[in-house]
């Protein structure tokens, strides 16, 4: 992303994942514009202004890892893209941790296999479970992510402790919720200067 033309290319990003990474906000207004893939879209084009960047979402709104799992050959590979970043936790915890541990094993590996990068990523908050509570579902699912960036060496941002963090320090997680499991964008935009960063 430093290099300029004509030795620059178009590099891609691809988010995959469930509602939070579409932009689904309160009662299921879709607003991509305050989401965080598309903020830190806008955020890595002012910070590298000779790159060519391009941002797709094959998020879908309701699905969890396994349904994700299924079709991200067919629909998300075929994109070519340079890193892929995979959000699913919050819908996850329907089919459970250990399954769910598998079905990102698979994509994990078909994204190596061919070459492609891969950023994990923990959940963010759902105001029904107590964030500070190490026992809750979103808390497992997201030791779950972060043992599987450990084991495949791959980068996590980690949103969960990011507003966990927050809480602990006294703030109310319901001001970074347009409703209690998906963020507005106050809560968009920190996940999105996490990735930026950890892109830097």
């Amino acid at each position: 992303m430093l290099l300029k033309w004509p030795n620059n290319r178009l590099v891609r990003f691809v988010f995959h994942g469930h509602s939070v990474p579409a932009g689904y906000f309160r009662g299921g207004q879709v607003r991509r514009f305050d989401s965080y893939p598309i903020l830190f879209h806008q955020q890595l084009c002012e910070l590298y202004p000779t790159a060519v960047i391009d941002v797709c979402t094959t998020a879908i709104g309701g699905e969890n890892s396994k349904r994700g799992s299924r079709r991200f050959a067919d629909e998300v590979l075929t994109l070519n893209p340079d890193v892929i970043f995979i959000d699913y936790c919050l819908n996850d915890r329907a089919i459970g941790v250990e399954a769910a541990h598998q079905y990102w094993r698979t994509m994990i590996e078909q994204a190596l296999n061919n070459s492609v990068k891969v950023v994990l990523l923990t959940p963010t908050p759902d105001s029904h479970e107590d964030i500070l509570d190490p026992e809750t579902k979103l808390a497992k699912h997201s030791e779950s992510v972060r043992s599987l960036g450990k084991e495949y060496g791959l980068p996590v941002v980690d949103s969960y402790e990011l507003f966990r963090q927050l809480v602990a320090e006294g703030a109310d997680v319901s001001d970074y919720l347009s409703q209690p499991n998906h963020p507005n964008r106050k809560g968009h935009q920190l996940v999105a200067e996490r990735i930026v960063q950890l892109l830097q």
